[in-house]
């Protein structure tokens, strides 16, 4: 039977090309015992379709595989090269696409924008206005004619229309905004071998017959079938529903699925369907992701904004009676004459003021209603979403957004967060000796030909070397290609070589439990079994009996050799090594790694440097109140060392002793002492995930707000329980990505302390407009229930009330939701978890300038035309105008809640000087050109000064008002108790994981 396909060459050929090897438009084939069969011509219609593929993933039908020839068979009859891959050259990559289907799902359409206007019609009080305006039009057109009479309805209709479209405009922005995360979320990079080269690709360009490497947290990402590998375990849950690990093998059980996820072991993957042709494609293409996630902030808003909508539900109910009780007493007048006059007036005129009556109340209600709160929230999660991708950390969940703000404690892992995770072997002793690079020639070629197995075999890294003779290339993780790097530049081993030699029978993956991996081969020339074991140093150092020197000789372990190796591993970790052990023993047997009684073969020093600014990261999250904790699975002296590098640990600390344990330690302390001695601790070492996950149990219990990183995908516990799980973009698994609520991209410590600073100006940002928005709100309420009550009428109208609510709800969220963070958010305490929304200091600035601008139209709305000497209509006009420009110069002093100079870093947002400026134009249009439709007249130069030199003075108010103090305790508080802005109000366990 074909084993496999030893190359593919493109079947049309430039004949301009000089390569021979180009030439020939066949396909040599190999059998399984390397003798050449023969060549056949070669055609990209392959020797099995796609609807056969699809049939035997589905069925698992292995008998039908083994027709085939096996996993090997497969990739003959799909052109594909198992030890060098497919051809990456785009004509071949294309041709695979074409034939077999892109590996994309088929998503339902994202929701256009009349989806967001019909919704936006749903709302009640929208449904109310339309048909007061239904009424006011009909009634308007047949008493003054269409010429006149359309203007009172016509106006709500458009004031209304306008309302609708923004509000759906900023729904279907943010639809685009979470569909444009959705896409870059799930663009996965995964690792594939083509023209014999291992290359990291978007999971969107792997086609049908590529070969894929898998480790350990990976998401499989399209239909397959396992050609090698060891050990490998996969959660096919997602599919099933079985929790249990389904074991994939050569043998009985080579089915790999999409979506499901790699828990141990690493393998090689033929791709054999993507796309809509995998099981999980036909899944996904029948889910639509949900944006309309409601963050905690938001439920807490809509608490809000229901009980302000009651409040106006209230007045607007009394208006209501007042207005109408008035009307039917005649106690009302229209151009000097009694409105209603009993059976005389016609029923039209009286249907027609019971609706103006009914439209004024329900106005009321809508700028009672605060609809900008959960507007002023979206555009602040969407705006900070959006930005927080160009400062490296893409959220996957909203609520993180604002949860990030409350931080009090980050537990940060060390590699490549704290550290770059750029690895180099800068030590290594063989035994109690010190080998440098120069002296790597005395090594005796046996205990070479060891470290040769020790590092070529027991890897999920490789080697490529091209033909050109240039420097090999190394891949896998930091770790793997720092070892291999070291062996094959420094030592001189050829990795080809050490493999064709032997034959591997065992893997035993790394895991974070262990700290180990180990391999069992066989060598081809003797039939000798050994073992071989690799990993940190004193946890390998325990499992030896003897050592090797570097003449070959093997010396007794005895306690003063081990003594004296466990110093050289201590000196080696406190200058921030990373010391990793390599330990050998022939085998008795060939199926069991064995675990004592080994011989150490040496001990090398990996230096990873911390990575340029983590320092000052550090010092800032101290400053603004957040604690940082190291845990790492690393030694305690390399943990120390790095602590003290980055400023987790200071010098001058007298608990130091406190500040640094072991995760054995840390879990074997009783409960009491668990809770007693965590705040103390900085740095946990040779910690395990579950150590971790008890950590953030400990702190979540105390009261803390936790943020947790993590890149394994045995950290998905501890990502989970955490208030805020940040993932790691580069080196986290697609497990720890899923369960985390933002990934940051560049792994960085640094992008961690830019993720705090963005939580807390989330949080800041809708205070200021809480603040503006409830200003607006108690004014408007206030100075219509009590003209309505004392003179009969509202001095605003239907219309000017739907402008006022337009400009403050969509405008007002737009200028101060978008506010960009400052470093003085990061002088300030941790909000908390049980901190008022509405703050004293709020309640302070809200209530003095209501006051003020109710007092002001008031004596307006009594006063005005003897004051001015004006007529009714321009005396209106001044207080809509009045009311309106104290909301503008309003939002100013809205940017600062507690500082006194409210226009510092006002040049740097444009956005909010351009809708003030938008603000101020469209008061002028409404004012002196729209006369019937805002119900307004023209004002002269000296009422427009009028109206802005009194609207001003929110600024010299707003500046007195700040030096009034304020009591700490919430003001609320003694009616209610504040709810939690915290996600998960689940209380922890101290149980064990």
């Amino acid at each position: 039977m074909l084993s496999l396909v030893k190359e593919i060459v493109p079947a049309r050929i430039d004949p301009k090309t000089s390569d021979a090897s180009l030439s020939l438009s066949y396909t040599a084939l190999e059998s399984g015992d390397g003798a050449k069969i023969n060549s056949m011509p070669l055609s990209y219609v392959p020797d099995i379709d796609q609807e056969q593929l699809v049939e035997i993933m589905k069925g698992k039908d292995l008998p039908r595989i083994r027709a085939l020839g096996g996993v090997e068979g497969v990739a003959a009859s799909l052109r594909t090269n198992a030890t060098k891959g497919i051809h990456g050259n785009e004509q071949e990559v294309s041709r695979r696409r074409d034939l077999f289907g892109s590996n994309t799902y088929h998503k339902p359409p994202p929701k256009g924008l009349l989806f967001f206007v019909y919704e936006a019609f749903k709302d009640p009080t929208i449904l109310i206005l339309l048909v007061c305006a239904t009424f006011a039009l009909g009634f308007g057109i047949k008493e003054h004619g269409i010429k006149e009479g359309w203007y009172e309805g016509g106006s709500i209709f458009v004031a209304v229309f306008l309302v609708i479209v923004v509000s759906a405009l900023s729904n279907f922005r943010q639809e685009r905004q979470f569909d444009k995360l959705s896409k870059i979320s799930n663009n996965i990079k995964v690792e594939v071998l083509r023209d014999s080269r291992r290359q990291h690709i978007s999971i969107f360009d792997v086609v049908v017959g590529d070969v894929i490497f898998l480790k350990i947290g990976d998401q499989i990402p399209a239909d397959g079938l396992f050609l090698d590998g060891h050990s490998l375990q996969v959660d096919e849950s997602s599919m099933t529903g079985e929790s249990d690990h389904l074991e994939v093998n050569h043998k009985d059980n080579p089915f790999l699925f999409s979506g499901t996820k790699i828990v141990d072991g690493f393998a090689q993957m033929l791709v054999v369907s993507v796309g809509m042709s995998t099981t999980w494609g036909q899944t996904m293409s029948s889910i639509n992701q949900d944006s309309s996630e409601r963050t905690p902030l938001q439920v807490r808003l809509d608490t809000l904004t229901s009980t302000i909508g009651k409040i106006g539900l209230t007045v607007a109910a009394l208006v209501l009676v007042v207005l109408l009780v008035r009307y039917f007493t005649g106690n009302t007048e229209k151009e000097g004459k009694r409105e209603y006059n009993g059976s005389k007036t016609p029923v039209d005129t009286v249907v027609n003021s019971v609706v103006r009556i009914v439209a004024a109340a329900v106005t009321i209600v809508v700028v009672a209603i605060p609809e900008g709160l959960p507007l002023a929230v979206t555009l602040t999660l969407a705006y900070s979403m959006k930005r927080m991708m160009s400062d490296q950390a893409m959220v996957r969940k909203l609520s993180a957004c604002e949860t990030m703000g409350s931080a009090t404690v980050i537990c940060t892992d060390k590699t490549g967060t704290l550290t770059l995770n750029e690895m180099k072997v800068t030590k290594f002793w063989l035994g109690q000796e010190s080998i440098h690079e120069d002296s790597t020639k005395m090594i005796s070629p046996d205990v070479l030909d060891l470290l040769y197995q020790g590092t070529g075999l027991n890897t999920t890294g490789s080697v490529c070397v091209s033909d050109s003779g240039s420097t090999p290339e190394f891949s896998g993780s930091p770790t793997e290609k720092a070892l291999l790097s070291w062996t094959v530049l420094n030592l001189g081993m050829d990795m080809e070589s050490v493999k064709q030699k032997h034959e591997v029978l065992r893997v035993e993956t790394f895991n974070s439990a262990k700290k180990r991996s180990g391999v069992l081969v066989r060598r081809k020339s003797d039939y000798t079994v050994h073992v071989h074991w690799k990993g940190a140093a004193e946890m390998v150092l325990a499992m030896c009996s003897h050592y090797y020197t570097s003449t070959g000789s093997v010396d007794l372990m005895d306690s003063t050799a081990k003594n004296r190796i466990q110093a050289i591993i201590q000196g080696m970790a406190a200058s921030s090594l990373r010391c990793i052990a390599f330990a050998h023993k022939v085998a008795s047997n060939d199926s069991v790694l064995e675990e004592d009684g080994l011989t150490l073969m040496g001990i090398v020093g990996l230096k990873d440097p911390c990575r340029p600014g983590v320092s000052k990261a550090v010092e800032t999250c101290k400053l603004a109140g957040v604690t940082i904790k190291m845990i790492t699975g690393d030694n305690v002296f390399t943990a120390k060392a790095i602590a003290f590098e980055c400023g987790i640990l200071d010098h001058n600390d007298k608990d130091e002793e406190d500040a640094v344990v072991e995760g054995v330690q840390f879990r074997n302390y009783t409960d009491e002492e668990r809770m007693q001695k965590v705040d103390k601790i900085r740095v946990m070492a040779r910690s395990s995930p579950s150590d971790k996950l008890l950590m953030v149990k400990c702190l979540r219990l105390k009261g803390h707000v936790v943020a947790v990183t993590g890149d394994g995908t045995n950290d998905a516990p501890a990502l989970k329980e955490a208030d805020i799980g940040l993932s790691m973009g580069i080196q986290g698994t697609e497990v720890a990505k899923e369960s985390s609520d933002i990934v940051i991209l560049d792994d960085n410590f640094a992008s961690v302390a830019t993720v705090l600073k963005w939580g807390r100006c989330v949080y800041n940002n809708i205070q200021k407009f809480i603040q503006f928005q409830l200003t607006v709100n108690v004014a408007a309420l206030v100075i219509n229930f009590i003209a309505a009550i004392s003179a009969g009428e509202v001095p605003l109208t239907a219309v000017q009330l739907l402008w006022v609510n337009l400009i403050m709800d969509t405008l007002g969220a737009l200028a101060l939701a978008t506010e960009r963070p400052t470093n003085e958010l990061l002088k300030r305490k941790p909000v908390g978890r049980t901190e008022a929304l509405i703050t004293n200091v709020m309640w302070r600035n809200l209530l003095v300038q209501s006051l003020y601008q109710i007092a002001v139209l008031l004596i307006l709305q009594f006063k005005g035309m003897s004051i001015f000497n004006v007529r009714k209509e321009v005396k209106d006009t001044l207080i809509f105008n009045t009311f309106v420009l104290c909301q503008v110069f309003n939002e100013f002093n809205a940017r600062e809640m507690e500082k006194k100079n409210v226009f510092k870093g006002l040049h740097r947002n444009r956005l909010f000087i351009g809708i003030i400026a938008i603000t101020i134009v469209l008061q002028v249009i409404m004012v002196e050109f729209l006369k019937k439709f805002a119900d307004t007249v023209r004002l002269n130069g000296w009422q427009w000064g009028t109206c802005i030199a009194i609207a001003s003075l929110s600024w010299p108010i707003g500046f007195f008002t700040k030096f009034i103090p304020v009591s700490e305790t919430p003001f609320l508080s003694y009616f209610k108790n504040p709810r939690s802005l915290i996600k998960g109000s689940r209380s922890p366990s101290l149980k064990k994981p």
